[in-house]
């Protein structure tokens, strides 16, 4: 059965990160003098026990000083979430409830890290989307676009005609380095045009017309999860995409997407150098 493990230094934190790969880690920020950290204790070592394919870090702010302040750690405790060595999420307090919520959020699916680990370094950035703010224009109703941003059954179909507007925006800026679609061979996308931080969902005539961040024609034989390479220096700088879908492998009126995965990484990634940097100003904060 998995076990908390409790972080003796920094080296012994950066090690534990990078051996967790894509999985989840879930860091407990606590200290010995600290009463809400004492009742939560307990009900930490059981969602270690409940989510066996996520890292339960334990981190006493005396002791491992240089790694709270690194994170600007002010108030126990505090709950951060990392995959990839990446942040991705926190949270303040002994709230059972809460913790246990943000936990199922970034748990994923069974088999969700294979996904994650098929390009080494980078990571699904469905983590970051801002649900809200997102949007498909000609989805059809029982087939949504939410459908297509999980691998775990149902897709996206267009409605009245091939065509297909995706409007993904993100919590935090990313640099996007691939994406993967999984889609029938026939009723696949073939022609995509991608667009980057538009202040506005476009409409099809804009689409169709505006000059593009990057315009991809696919083959059948790319729909089958494949890591589809973008050109990662117009990529650097993402708040928002938006994907055009222009027409399918077929020209059929209907076009499926079981399966969209958008690979990269956060601008802000947890790294030695950061950490050395700011280990020199214990007592800052944000």
């Amino acid at each position: 059965m998995s076990a908390v493990v409790v972080i003796r230094d920094e080296g012994h934190f950066q090690t534990e990160l990078a051996n967790a790969g894509p999985k989840l880690v879930v860091v407990d920020f606590t200290a010995s003098w600290c009463g809400p950290c004492k009742r939560i204790s307990p009900f930490f070592e059981e969602l270690c026990a409940k989510y066996p394919r996520a890292v339960f870090l334990k981190v006493d702010v005396d002791e491992c000083q240089d790694t709270a302040a690194a994170l600007s750690v002010s108030a126990m405790p505090t709950f951060i979430f990392f995959r990839n060595k990446t942040k991705i999420d926190r949270i303040q307090g002994a709230d059972t409830n809460a913790l246990e919520e943000k936990v199922k959020q970034h748990y994923g699916e069974e088999g969700a890290e294979e996904e994650d680990a098929g390009v080494k370094g980078f990571m699904d950035l469905n983590t970051f989307l801002m649900k809200a703010q997102c949007e498909c224009l000609n989805e059809d109703d029982e087939h949504p676009y939410t459908h297509c941003l999980t691998s775990g059954g149902g897709f996206l179909q267009s409605d009245c005609d091939e065509q297909l507007i995706l409007a993904l925006a993100y919590n935090q800026a990313v640099k996007l380095h691939s994406i993967k679609i999984k889609a029938p061979a026939d009723k696949g996308p073939k022609t995509l045009r991608l667009f980057i931080n538009q202040p506005n969902t476009l409409d099809f005539d804009k689409a169709d017309s505006m000059t593009s961040t990057q315009d991809i024609v696919l083959t059948p034989g790319q729909l089958d999860g494949s890591v589809i390479p973008l050109k990662f220096v117009k990529f650097q700088n993402v708040q928002n995409v938006q994907f055009f879908i222009k027409d399918n492998q077929s020209g059929g009126e209907v076009t499926q997407i079981d399966h969209l995965s958008i690979v990269g990484t956060p601008i802000t990634t947890t790294n030695m150098g950061e950490f050395k940097r700011v280990a020199g100003k214990k007592g800052e904060s944000e």
